[in-house]
């Protein structure tokens, strides 16, 4: 039960004619964990993209359009749904132990024939955003790192957000003042200095899912640690930015990424 390795895979219907998609079923410490594979068609090696959505359970779950997308603008990309879900063993939670079906997908895509293993983006958007600062944190040769509307400290969702509180003292056991170090586990803030590669934060100001204080704070701790990062702050947005905007958006930051390798 190695973790990465893939169980099964699956053909999936795809949005878009020159990717094809996977339905994946790989180990994930020593859970089946399921995820989705997107694959430009052809024969030639590519970056590895990681992505890490946000929600938990059902909602903001991965949408196969949004891999499509990326996958289009010449990535291989792996997106898991985390454990618990879509037939997935185990139990999400909320960045918890679930952070290491993220570990697990890089090693799934360090094994992809196509992948090329130095050349590896994670991307993070709104719960994923923690996840996605984890990995860095842990695998400190990944190319970069984007986070989009993404949480930075777990202590501040729980108190900007009273409708996910029952929630989060289910998932996490409890309240910031009772479990602390539960939400110190998953802030990534504490850690920041193992991350060693581009970080780019994306946020809109106007977000009220995942407020633009959690990229101040970790666009703070990056300038402490004297991390390289940029920064896309867009004053008219909120969590979800408006379709146009959003494809060009996802262009930039794919671009972003790959000027930002090391060969």
């Amino acid at each position: 039960m190695i973790d990465g390795h893939i169980i099964q895979r699956t053909p999936f219907p795809s949005p878009h004619p020159s990717v094809e998609l996977f339905l994946i079923t790989m180990w994930s410490g020593g859970l089946r964990v399921k995820g989705l594979l997107a694959e430009p068609k052809g024969k030639e090696r590519l970056d590895g993209f990681l992505y890490l959505r946000g929600g938990i359970k059902g909602v903001g779950m991965v949408r196969p359009s949004r891999i499509a997308q990326f996958a289009a603008q010449g990535f291989i990309v792996f997106a898991p749904y985390y454990r618990g879900n879509r037939g997935g063993e185990g139990n999400e939670d909320f960045a918890g132990e679930d952070r290491h079906d993220a570990f697990s997908s890089i090693e799934l895509l360090r094994k992809h024939s196509r992948v090329i293993p130095s050349r590896i983006h994670v991307f993070g958007f709104s719960r994923g955003g923690v996840m996605a600062l984890q990995v860095a944190v842990v695998y400190q040769d990944i190319a970069s790192v984007v986070t989009w509307g993404g949480v930075s400290d777990m202590v501040l969702t729980y108190e900007e957000r009273k409708d996910l509180r029952r929630m989060m003292k289910r998932v996490i056991g409890g309240t910031p003042s009772k479990v602390p170090d539960a939400y110190e586990l998953r802030t990534p803030l504490h850690e920041a200095a193992h991350i060693q590669c581009p970080v780019l934060i994306i946020h809109g100001i106007k977000d009220t899912n995942v407020s633009v204080e959690h990229a101040y704070r970790l666009e703070k701790r990056l300038v402490e640690l004297n991390k390289m990062h940029d920064r896309w702050y867009f004053k008219e947005f909120d969590h979800v930015f408006p379709p146009a905007e959003n494809r060009e958006t996802v262009k930039n930051l794919c671009e972003w990424m790959k000027t930002r390798v090391n060969n």
